[in-house]
């Protein structure tokens, strides 16, 4: 299978009122990031001759917004049965006067300090996508990539406990009584 994938950015999501132009390089990246992504996580051989479009949209852009749209990305897969490797989850962090910052908003990102991006497979540990934007001293490298972790780790945990009660919703609907 293929993996196709389109960012988009509404025109009110950020703060900067300007048109949108159909090739934004933010968005550009951000659907690169997202396929090279999901193309290490997805069971790409259970769909021969296929392709698998992910399309996200931020319609607000306070921070984030590429974690955010690799955990939903990895909500939507699970809900449409795509089968993958593990989980996908992203988490961002920064360090500031030497603690390491999560999930950090727009000012934060704004602030020119070290941004470390990372999407993990939590059981397992793999980093299937790194960006670090600045630079990070090698001294706070350890600390925040265990942290950064820790934090996938977390955010698979809530993930999880979400599919679950999904699941259960749609049963009682079917009138079927899951196993959870």
């Amino acid at each position: 299978a293929v993996v196709s994938t389109q960012s988009t950015g509404a025109s009110f999501s950020s703060g900067t009122r300007m048109r949108k132009l159909v090739t934004d390089k933010k968005s550009t990246e951000v659907s690169v990031m997202i396929q090279n992504t999901f193309e290490a996580s997805i069971l790409l051989e259970k769909f021969p001759k296929s392709q698998i479009d992910i399309f996200v949209q931020v319609l607000q852009g306070d921070g984030g917004e590429r974690c955010v749209a690799i955990n939903a990305t990895t909500l939507a897969l699970i809900n449409s049965g795509i089968p993958m490797k593990d989980y996908v989850c992203a988490c961002a962090a920064t360090i500031y006067q030497d603690t390491a910052l999560l999930d950090i908003n727009h000012l934060e990102e704004s602030a020119r300090g070290p941004l470390f991006m990372l999407a993990v497979m939590p059981k397992s540990e793999r980093i299937v996508q790194l960006q670090l934007d600045n630079r990070l001293h090698n001294d706070n490298l350890d600390k925040v990539v265990k942290q950064t972790i820790q934090g996938c780790k977390d955010i698979q945990v809530l993930l999880d406990r979400k599919i679950k009660e999904r699941t259960v919703e749609a049963a009682a609907a079917y009138d079927i009584k899951p196993r959870v």
